[in-house]
Protein backbone atom coordinates (compact mmCIF):
# COMPACT_ATOMS: atom_id res chain seq x y z
CA UNK A 1 0.00 0.00 0.00
CA UNK A 2 1.38 3.34 -1.08
CA UNK A 3 1.42 6.15 1.43
CA UNK A 4 2.00 9.77 0.75
CA UNK A 5 4.38 11.70 2.88
CA UNK A 6 2.89 15.01 3.98
CA UNK A 7 5.49 17.72 3.98
CA UNK A 8 4.73 20.33 6.62
CA UNK A 9 5.96 23.87 6.10
CA UNK A 10 8.77 24.92 8.42
CA UNK A 11 7.52 26.38 11.66
CA UNK A 12 9.12 29.75 10.93
CA UNK A 13 7.00 30.12 7.77
CA UNK A 14 3.83 29.46 9.75
CA UNK A 15 4.88 31.96 12.37
CA UNK A 16 5.68 34.55 9.70
CA UNK A 17 2.24 34.13 8.15
CA UNK A 18 0.59 34.44 11.54
CA UNK A 19 2.62 37.54 12.39
CA UNK A 20 1.79 39.15 9.06
CA UNK A 21 -1.91 38.57 9.65
CA UNK A 22 -1.68 40.06 13.15
CA UNK A 23 0.17 43.14 11.88
CA UNK A 24 -2.49 43.69 9.21
CA UNK A 25 -5.17 43.49 11.87
CA UNK A 26 -3.64 45.86 14.42
CA UNK A 27 -2.21 48.45 12.01
CA UNK A 28 -4.79 51.21 11.50
CA UNK A 29 -5.80 52.52 8.10
CA UNK A 30 -4.26 55.98 8.37
CA UNK A 31 -6.04 58.76 6.49
CA UNK A 32 -3.66 61.59 5.50
CA UNK A 33 -6.23 63.80 3.77
CA UNK A 34 -7.38 66.58 6.08
CA UNK A 35 -10.95 67.05 4.72
CA UNK A 36 -11.70 63.38 5.44
CA UNK A 37 -10.76 63.59 9.12
CA UNK A 38 -12.93 63.97 12.18
CA UNK A 39 -13.47 67.47 13.54
CA UNK A 40 -13.63 68.01 17.28
CA UNK A 41 -11.79 68.35 20.57
CA UNK A 42 -8.67 66.24 21.09
CA UNK A 43 -6.44 65.57 24.10
CA UNK A 44 -2.81 64.52 24.17
CA UNK A 45 -2.19 60.80 24.65
CA UNK A 46 0.42 60.94 27.46
CA UNK A 47 1.72 57.49 26.52
CA UNK A 48 2.59 58.66 23.01
CA UNK A 49 3.94 62.15 23.49
CA UNK A 50 7.53 63.37 23.79
CA UNK A 51 8.87 66.87 24.44
CA UNK A 52 12.58 67.29 23.73
CA UNK A 53 14.89 70.29 23.93
CA UNK A 54 18.31 70.77 22.34
CA UNK A 55 20.92 73.39 23.21
CA UNK A 56 24.49 74.03 22.14
CA UNK A 57 27.30 73.32 24.62
CA UNK A 58 30.70 75.05 24.35
CA UNK A 59 30.30 75.15 20.60
CA UNK A 60 31.30 71.50 20.59
CA UNK A 61 28.10 69.51 20.86
CA UNK A 62 24.34 69.60 21.23
CA UNK A 63 22.93 68.80 24.66
CA UNK A 64 19.60 66.95 24.54
CA UNK A 65 17.02 66.67 27.31
CA UNK A 66 13.29 66.27 27.73
CA UNK A 67 10.32 67.08 29.93
CA UNK A 68 8.42 64.00 31.06
CA UNK A 69 5.17 65.64 32.18
CA UNK A 70 3.12 67.80 29.83
CA UNK A 71 -0.41 68.02 28.51
CA UNK A 72 -2.05 69.56 25.46
CA UNK A 73 -5.48 70.01 23.93
CA UNK A 74 -6.34 70.58 20.27
CA UNK A 75 -9.49 72.04 18.75
CA UNK A 76 -9.23 70.45 15.32
CA UNK A 77 -11.02 71.81 12.26
CA UNK A 78 -9.70 69.83 9.26
CA UNK A 79 -11.75 71.74 6.67
CA UNK A 80 -10.19 75.01 7.85
CA UNK A 81 -6.96 74.54 9.79
CA UNK A 82 -6.65 78.30 10.25
CA UNK A 83 -9.38 77.88 12.88
CA UNK A 84 -7.54 75.17 14.82
CA UNK A 85 -6.49 76.00 18.37
CA UNK A 86 -3.77 74.44 20.51
CA UNK A 87 -2.91 74.87 24.17
CA UNK A 88 -0.18 73.10 26.12
CA UNK A 89 1.12 73.04 29.70
CA UNK A 90 4.55 71.74 30.72
CA UNK A 91 5.55 70.70 34.25
CA UNK A 92 9.00 72.29 34.41
CA UNK A 93 10.08 70.16 37.38
CA UNK A 94 9.83 67.08 35.15
CA UNK A 95 13.06 67.98 33.33
CA UNK A 96 15.07 64.84 32.53
CA UNK A 97 18.69 64.92 31.33
CA UNK A 98 19.79 61.61 32.87
CA UNK A 99 21.83 63.47 35.51
CA UNK A 100 19.99 63.90 38.82
CA UNK A 101 22.45 66.41 40.29
CA UNK A 102 22.36 68.71 37.26
CA UNK A 103 18.57 68.38 37.04
CA UNK A 104 18.30 69.82 40.56
CA UNK A 105 20.58 72.69 39.54
CA UNK A 106 18.45 73.44 36.50
CA UNK A 107 15.29 73.49 38.64
CA UNK A 108 16.85 76.29 40.72
CA UNK A 109 16.39 80.04 40.62
CA UNK A 110 19.11 80.86 38.06
CA UNK A 111 17.56 78.50 35.55
CA UNK A 112 13.98 77.17 35.44
CA UNK A 113 13.07 78.46 38.91
CA UNK A 114 10.34 75.85 39.29
CA UNK A 115 9.36 76.91 42.80
CA UNK A 116 8.18 80.29 41.54
CA UNK A 117 7.25 79.27 37.99
CA UNK A 118 6.21 75.60 38.03
CA UNK A 119 4.68 75.60 34.54
CA UNK A 120 5.31 76.83 31.02
CA UNK A 121 2.18 77.48 28.95
CA UNK A 122 1.69 77.83 25.21
CA UNK A 123 -1.60 79.05 23.71
CA UNK A 124 -1.98 79.45 19.96
CA UNK A 125 -3.70 82.50 18.51
CA UNK A 126 -3.41 81.65 14.79
CA UNK A 127 -2.51 78.82 12.44
CA UNK A 128 -0.78 79.45 9.10
CA UNK A 129 -0.93 76.72 6.43
CA UNK A 130 2.46 76.02 4.81
CA UNK A 131 1.71 72.93 2.71
CA UNK A 132 -1.12 70.40 2.64
CA UNK A 133 0.36 68.68 5.69
CA UNK A 134 2.43 71.41 7.38
CA UNK A 135 1.24 74.29 9.50
CA UNK A 136 2.68 77.01 11.69
CA UNK A 137 1.02 77.26 15.11
CA UNK A 138 1.62 80.84 16.29
CA UNK A 139 0.93 81.95 19.83
CA UNK A 140 2.18 83.08 23.21
CA UNK A 141 4.62 81.13 25.34
CA UNK A 142 4.58 82.06 29.02
CA UNK A 143 7.72 80.91 30.81
CA UNK A 144 9.31 82.21 34.01
CA UNK A 145 6.53 84.80 34.23
CA UNK A 146 7.33 86.28 30.80
CA UNK A 147 5.15 85.95 27.69
CA UNK A 148 6.66 86.03 24.20
CA UNK A 149 5.36 85.21 20.71
CA UNK A 150 6.55 81.79 19.50
CA UNK A 151 5.80 79.72 16.41
CA UNK A 152 5.95 75.95 16.03
CA UNK A 153 6.14 74.36 12.58
CA UNK A 154 3.94 71.29 12.75
CA UNK A 155 3.73 68.31 10.41
CA UNK A 156 0.48 66.38 10.30
CA UNK A 157 0.95 62.61 9.92
CA UNK A 158 -2.67 61.52 9.57
CA UNK A 159 -5.60 60.19 11.54
CA UNK A 160 -7.08 56.77 12.21
CA UNK A 161 -9.26 54.71 14.51
CA UNK A 162 -7.00 53.41 17.27
CA UNK A 163 -8.04 49.93 18.43
CA UNK A 164 -5.64 50.16 21.41
CA UNK A 165 -7.47 53.10 22.95
CA UNK A 166 -10.83 52.80 21.25
CA UNK A 167 -10.52 56.44 20.19
CA UNK A 168 -9.95 58.25 16.94
CA UNK A 169 -6.33 59.47 16.90
CA UNK A 170 -4.33 62.20 15.16
CA UNK A 171 -0.53 62.28 14.83
CA UNK A 172 1.66 65.38 14.76
CA UNK A 173 5.29 66.37 15.12
CA UNK A 174 6.52 69.94 15.56
CA UNK A 175 9.65 72.02 16.03
CA UNK A 176 10.30 75.55 17.23
CA UNK A 177 13.05 77.71 18.70
CA UNK A 178 13.23 80.19 21.55
CA UNK A 179 15.97 82.31 23.07
CA UNK A 180 16.26 81.59 26.77
CA UNK A 181 17.61 85.11 27.37
CA UNK A 182 14.18 86.40 26.24
CA UNK A 183 12.81 84.73 29.37
CA UNK A 184 15.42 86.11 31.77
CA UNK A 185 17.43 82.90 31.75
CA UNK A 186 20.66 83.93 30.06
CA UNK A 187 23.18 82.31 32.38
CA UNK A 188 26.46 81.23 30.75
CA UNK A 189 25.67 82.53 27.27
CA UNK A 190 27.51 81.87 24.93
CA UNK A 191 29.22 78.85 26.56
CA UNK A 192 25.76 77.35 26.85
CA UNK A 193 23.73 78.32 23.80
CA UNK A 194 21.06 81.00 23.95
CA UNK A 195 18.90 79.41 21.28
CA UNK A 196 16.91 76.35 22.35
CA UNK A 197 15.35 74.00 19.82
CA UNK A 198 12.12 72.36 20.95
CA UNK A 199 10.79 69.16 19.37
CA UNK A 200 7.36 67.67 19.99
CA UNK A 201 6.07 64.25 18.94
CA UNK A 202 2.45 63.62 19.83
CA UNK A 203 -0.71 61.64 19.30
CA UNK A 204 -4.04 63.26 20.14
CA UNK A 205 -7.14 61.28 21.15
CA UNK A 206 -10.59 62.52 20.18
CA UNK A 207 -12.82 63.38 23.11
CA UNK A 208 -16.21 61.73 23.17
CA UNK A 209 -18.94 63.83 21.57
Amino acid sequence: MNTRRVIKPPIFIMLSLCLTACISWVTPDVEPQLPELQQGEYQLDPNHGRLLFKIGHLGLSTYVGRFNQFDASLDFTPQNMAQAKLSAVVDMSSIDINNAKLEETLRGGNWLNVNQYPQAVFVSDSVTPITASQFSFNGQLTFRGISKPVSFNATFHGGADNWMTGKYTLGFSATGTIKRSDFDMGSYVPMVGDEVTIEIYAEFLKNRD
